[in-house]
């Protein structure tokens, strides 16, 4: 898998952008499209880490999309989640499931963690090829941000159990998308900027992929 970097993430999201012609598109096609560009482009990558070439698969690439409201879709029409447009970008050699669960967080001790959901377990027993994760959003509640601290070593947990799947996952991580205007819950741009250095280095130490979902959206906030 190709390493994540600011330099290397925000090309697989002009690249998407130029490729479908996202200027009048919206940020949830927005979102799917940086995730296909980052699977395929590592799919052409020599690394290790760098996902199955659909090329040289007898079955399909199983991919696990895990995250908050933004992954499940809270909000947007009826078949147009993100992982659910990936799902129509990549075909038929890729079989997109998503794994989202309305306002969980990263942290293990936050109001609602991810890790206790069934939607986790399910994705673990899924044994994914690929998985892209985004969650940070709800962890800048002030009741969760409270334990801000256990960020990264919550992040570096949940990547481990995907690692150890015998299916040998390729892991993406995501910057979170921008919180428009003043935000809702407590949920705030600054506490998600925050975030932003932690996942940089938890990306760069785990040797996984990442994308820059928060650049891609500034200002994009339909």
């Amino acid at each position: 898998m190709t390493r994540g970097g600011a330099g290397h993430v925000k090309k697989l999201w002009s690249d998407a952008m130029r490729l479908f012609g996202f200027a009048k598109r919206s940020c949830v096609v927005m979102l799917a499209a940086g995730c296909m560009a980052a699977v395929a482009a590592s799919a052409r990558a020599a690394d290790a880490n760098a996902p199955i070439d659909p090329a040289h698969t007898s079955g399909t690439i199983k991919v696990a999309c895990v995250g908050d409201s933004i992954t499940f879709g809270y909000d947007v029409s009826r078949g147009n989640s993100y992982p659910e447009q990936l799902q129509r970008m990549m075909g038929d050699k890729y079989d997109v499931q998503n794994f989202g669960v309305n306002a969980t967080t990263l942290l293990n001790k936050g109001d609602r963690p991810y890790q206790k959901t069934k939607r986790f377990k399910d994705a673990l027993k899924f044994k994914p090829d690929v998985v892209v994760i985004m969650l940070g959003a709800n962890d800048t509640k002030p009741v969760n941000w409270a334990h801000a601290k256990d960020f990264a070593a919550d992040y570096k947990n949940l990547i481990a159990q995907f690692a150890a799947l015998d299916s040998h996952p390729r892991i993406w991580i995501m910057r979170p998308t921008p919180v428009p205007g003043a935000g809702n819950y407590g949920i705030n741009e600054a506490d998600v900027e925050q975030e932003i250095p932690w996942i940089d280095a938890v990306a760069k130490e785990k040797g996984t992929g990442e994308i820059d979902a928060h650049a891609a959206l500034v200002g994009k906030d339909n």
